[in-house]
């Protein structure tokens, strides 16, 4: 009697456990949920919906649901390339800003049902998913601008829409690892019910990972976000929005020496980082009609590295076009990034090298406005990408000093470039500063080139030697500009 006593408690405790554990509680490490999110570590992201008809990023939601009419919809080609490029999930937009939704909803009529393509979208890039192998995961607006009790009085009409269209879209869909919410910041956090919508989550899909944009904030109860930079230092920072399995602030880029402990109530949880980037150049969520070239192989490589880097995790943005395809040459990048890192399936994310200069003291010829708290030299070394140094002539000089006894056969330099918004206010385009520069390594008491180039630098730009050298000092000698010269870091790394 005992023993079945016990057998049918276990039936109906054991299912409750469960659920609870994959639930954020104070913790100084990841729990199954975490950890989960953490080996799967990088997937594609996948902006595609009435915005992509309508060449903007952001719309009101007033978009005709007729203009939605791709000629071309392949929702199989869009997962076949991310199998290909060795993405791990697939990380789809099912409702944007706009409040268009890509499945058929029962609560509104602004969807893909109602629109001359009624192509379940939602559905077809989940059976592709379990088709080639990967892991489905879904982005849900909070904001909707189209919605009419959004703008009710009681917003409690808005969170029972909301959460009927989640109870959607994690009932019918199959297995989701992970859910995005993203425009949090157009109500106060308390008016979204976030722990009602976690639990909900929870409960319709247990190993799901919860994020909100914009996660951590730098004081309790205020909304200055915390920028990733900032987030160097455990129990310093505080949730915006609680609960939550990880943290995003879309699309910034986290320090390289990124913590995880963050409080809420004055206690402390273990919160990862996902990183969200374009392949596009022009940094475009949607695609547009214009064709648009892509980030060069080498700054997707480093930029691969550094947020997966540290326990954290990357989402690259592969939009389809108005066809409803991925373009050939977007395709044609990120599957060549994919096996040019190697990428093997079941196997741990490749890594890059050991970094010699991270946290070393720079020196500089100049500092811009002589402020160094602000441009100083030692901000190209500190691990952080919203930091930088810049220099105050067109000509100077960036020193910084090596371990002698280490050697290096790769520099990587992240160059801040000048930006000029495009028409959409979204999209932007690079120029770079630096035009001419040598790479010099002190040998014997004198300064010897390493390398010499004199053309622009690019935004990311990656020297790999066919040898190791070794050197106690090391310059980027910035010999032309057409502004004074500014770089977010210069990595000096070993790898093997």
């Amino acid at each position: 009697m005992n023993y079945r006593f016990i057998i049918i408690l276990l039936f109906i405790v054991s299912p409750a456990r469960m659920l609870r554990a994959q639930e954020i509680v104070p913790a100084d490490c990841p729990n199954k949920t975490q950890l989960e999110m953490q080996k799967r570590g990088y997937g594609m992201f996948i902006h595609f919906g009435v915005n992509t008809f309508d060449e903007k990023e952001w719309s009101d939601g007033t978009i005709p649901v007729d203009k939605y009419r791709p000629d071309s919809l392949d929702c199989d080609q869009w997962v076949r390339v991310a199998r290909d490029a060795g993405f791990r999930y697939v990380l789809l937009v099912t409702k944007h800003h706009d409040g268009f939704c890509l499945w058929d909803s029962r609560y509104t009529t602004y969807d893909v049902a109602s629109s001359p393509v009624k192509t379940d979208v939602v559905k077809a890039v989940s059976d592709a998913c379990k088709k080639y192998g990967l892991q489905f995961a879904i982005y849900y607006s909070l904001w909707d601008r189209h919605e009419p009790v959004y703008q009710n009085a009681d917003f409690g009409e808005y969170i029972d829409y909301m959460s009927n269209q989640l109870t959607e879209l994690l009932t019918n869909y199959g297995p989701v690892c992970e859910v995005w919410f993203d425009g949090g910041w157009d109500k106060k956090p308390e008016e979204w019910r976030l722990p009602e919508i976690y639990s909900l989550v929870k409960r319709l899909q247990p190993h799901c990972a919860v994020g909100v944009n914009h996660t951590i904030v730098l004081k309790e109860g205020e909304r200055e976000f915390a920028l990733p930079d900032s987030m160097i230092v455990d129990n310093k920072y505080t949730f915006q929005y609680f609960p939550g399995d990880f943290r995003l602030w879309d699309p910034k880029i986290a320090h390289k020496q990124d913590k995880k402990q963050y409080l809420h109530d004055g206690r402390s949880y273990y919160l990862p980082f996902e990183h969200t980037l374009c392949i596009s150049k022009a940094w475009n969520w949607f695609q547009k009609k214009a064709l648009s070239p892509v980030r060069d192989l080498d700054e997707l490589e480093e930029l691969f590295y550094w947020c997966t880097d540290n326990d954290n995790t990357l989402v690259v943005n592969v939009p389809p076009d108005q066809t409803g395809r991925i373009r050939e040459h977007e395709a044609n990048a990120v599957i060549a990034l994919g096996k040019r890192l190697g990428i093997k399936k079941g196997e741990p994310l490749p890594r890059n090298g050991s970094f010699l200069s991270l946290q070393s003291p720079a020196f500089a010829s100049s500092v811009y406005e002589n402020n160094e708290l602000l441009y100083g030299a030692a901000l190209a070394t500190d691990g952080g990408m919203q930091t930088r140094w810049a220099a105050a002539d067109t000509t100077a000089l960036l020193t910084i000093p090596l371990d002698k006894d280490k050697p290096f056969n790769k520099i990587v330099i992240f160059e801040y470039c000048d930006t000029q918004n495009g028409e959409d206010g979204f999209s932007n385009y690079r120029t770079n500063r630096i035009q001419s520069y040598r790479i010099e390594i002190e040998k014997n008491g004198q300064w010897e080139a390493v390398y010499v180039s004199d053309e622009p630098m690019g935004d990311c730009k990656v020297i790999r030697f066919p040898y190791p050298y070794q050197t106690s000092q090391i310059r980027l000698n910035v010999t032309k500009a057409s502004a004074p010269p500014s770089v977010y870091e210069f990595n000096v790394i070993y790898k093997e």
